[in-house]
């Protein structure tokens, strides 16, 4: 039997920066490539960056991380077949599985043991055309929708699809500020006046490690 492979751009151990899971010890398994170009995109390398690496190498690696906690992120994960097979394993070794999706391909096949972190692309990001809506209908209580945002249109933008989808009764929501183009304090400013009922996220590993790549 082959062994199954993806094409991996990282493997490191890091402080889960983002979601509800912030401020976690997690080892993040960074895929190759994506098909979205967003306008803060802070990972540029992994469009091409990365090695083939078996399944059982991936597993291996984590296992030694010796955390239980595990993020498959990219780029875009979702672009490489392999991925799904990868995710059920870990659900099924125990791991507690985080899936980091750009929102334009499908969530359908991620294994329901897995919590899913979907994008959904705000018009600042140049790529909110690109979503796969159809994923709202595959959305769990458990999963996570969040918002990258660069202005006040994003956050209007996204108050009123919010709205629109009916998501404040369906899972987490989240809401990102783009590190260094809004701050943190005005967009806090504007949950707080529109009594907003969902999660900040701060990108904590770039206040923790700076930006450095692997961190």
């Amino acid at each position: 039997m082959k062994t199954l492979q993806v094409k991996v751009c990282e493997i490191f151990r890091s402080i889960q920066g983002e979601s509800s899971y912030a401020g976690l010890p997690c080892t993040f398994v960074r895929l190759t490539g994506c098909n979205l170009r967003c306008s803060y995109c802070d990972t540029k390398y992994a469009y091409s960056e990365g090695t083939d690496l078996s399944e059982d190498y991936i597993v291996g690696e984590i296992k030694n991380s010796g955390l239980k906690l595990v993020e498959i992120t990219g780029g875009e994960p979702l672009l490489q077949e392999g991925v799904f097979h990868l995710i059920s394993r870990l659900v099924n070794c125990r791991f507690k599985v985080l899936v980091e999706t750009n929102g334009s391909l499908s969530i359908k096949e991620v294994d329901s043991g897995a919590v899913v972190i979907l994008d959904i692309k705000t018009p600042g990001s140049g790529m909110s055309d690109k979503m796969d809506l159809s994923n709202l209908d595959y959305v769990k209580d458990t999963d996570q929708i969040k918002f990258v945002v660069t202005s006040r249109e994003d956050y209007e933008w996204s108050k009123e699809f919010i709205r629109r989808y009916d998501l404040s009764e369906r899972c987490k929501l989240l809401m990102s500020p783009v590190h260094d183009v809004l701050r943190p304090d005005v967009l806090s400013e504007w949950i707080l006046g529109d009594k907003l009922m969902i999660r900040l996220n701060l990108q904590l590993h770039k206040y923790i490690f700076g930006g450095t790549r692997g961190k």
